[in-house]
């Protein structure tokens, strides 16, 4: 594990459907169980680890986590226990008249919009404390991203790599 996470909104998604405690259906990527597994346990794991995770003090990551997870859901359990813990480092960001985060020019290749807070909390978390990854598991445009990203010096941990990479040179190919 890092000293530091910006975890995307798709890790908490597939982590509430591979919660084996889980009784409701969760809609997820990927849907393969044993993946959705994997992720719960990546979390769980960064749960028990001493790293921290990155939150705007604007409270737009926040709201895009709570508008995904369910109440009583694994990634609610986490959420709160981060919180509760003191292991999330708030980071200022500028956001524009939209309501989405302002990058430098040169990152303009990260076209989802909803992303860009996530690339700019991390941005902003390096300056601040130092060590942060964006950590990513069913979305696979990070992918077309990660050279431009590390350029800006930030690193991408996909939890289930193998599954995601072939998916996006699935894309790719089309």
């Amino acid at each position: 594990m890092k000293s530091r996470y910006v975890v995307d909104t798709n890790i908490l998604i597939a982590a509430n459907a591979g919660n084996p405690a889980e009784s409701r259906k969760v809609d997820a990527t990927p849907s393969d169980p044993v993946l959705q597994r994997q992720v719960w346990e990546w979390l769980v794991s960064l749960l028990k680890s001493s790293s921290r995770m990155v939150m705007d003090v604007q409270g737009k990551i926040h709201k895009e986590y709570a508008t995904y997870i369910f109440k009583g859901g694994y990634a609610e359990q986490f959420m709160l226990t981060m919180y509760s813990n003191g292991r999330v480092d708030p980071v200022a960001l500028r956001y524009d008249q939209d309501g989405y985060a302002v990058l430098p020019d040169s990152l303009q290749d990260v076209h989802d919009l909803s992303d860009r807070k996530m690339v700019a909390a991390c941005l902003e978390a390096m300056a601040v404390y130092g060590e942060c990854v964006i950590a990513f598991a069913g979305d696979t445009d990070w992918h077309y991203w990660e050279e431009t990203l590390r350029e800006h010096g930030i690193d991408l941990e996909p939890i289930i790599e193998s599954w995601s990479r072939s998916k996006y040179n699935e894309k790719k190919q089309r």
